[in-house]
């Protein structure tokens, strides 16, 4: 019972909005947006990153992301977590990517973007299911509903309460 619509997007060829706090604008094309992706294990994202602006440190619970930069230079990495050889733990993978260069975010490692330049920067990614997720951290810690609590957070991250309130605030 599928068309040829099913398996169509459009919207890829707008530059997006980048008029918000993070300078950038992420059009998801997953299966919520594009149902001919349901089950193929495969989505996509495009980036417009204002200068000088980035991507906030996020990760993918469910997913692998390729990214690939179309246009100016953009700095990229990923920080591991845990990993079997204690030596490796919170190692900062990051590379300056050109036009056309490619880099890896693995499965649900916490990653960044930051437009280092003057002008635009768009870039495509892949991710290998139709549905990644995505966790902002400062988000997800910083802007939970309800609070986490402040105690907590000031002791997690060994600040000061007003540093946790700043924070809070912000989100």
């Amino acid at each position: 019972m599928v068309v040829a619509v099913d398996f169509f997007f459009l919207d890829l060829n707008r530059t997006g909005n980048t008029s918000n706090p993070f300078g950038s604008r992420v059009t998801s094309v997953n299966n919520n947006q594009l149902s001919g992706l349901n089950t193929l294990g495969i989505s996509l994202v495009h980036i417009d990153y204002a200068p000088y602006h980035l991507n906030p440190p996020h990760t993918h619970p469910r997913a692998t992301e390729v990214l690939v930069v179309l246009e100016v230079t953009l700095n990229v990495g990923f920080v591991t977590s845990n990993p079997a050889d204690p030596n490796q733990n919170n190692k900062r993978f990051t590379k300056y990517l050109n036009p056309r260069d490619i880099f890896v975010f693995p499965e649900g490692l916490t990653h960044f973007r930051f437009n280092v330049g003057d002008k635009n920067v768009v870039a495509f990614a892949g991710l290998s299911i139709q549905n990644p997720g995505v966790l902002t951290i400062d988000n997800v810690v910083f802007g939970s509903d309800p609070s986490i609590n402040q105690a907590m957070l000031t002791k997690a991250f060994q600040v000061e309460k007003r540093v946790i309130d700043y924070l809070q605030a912000q989100l």
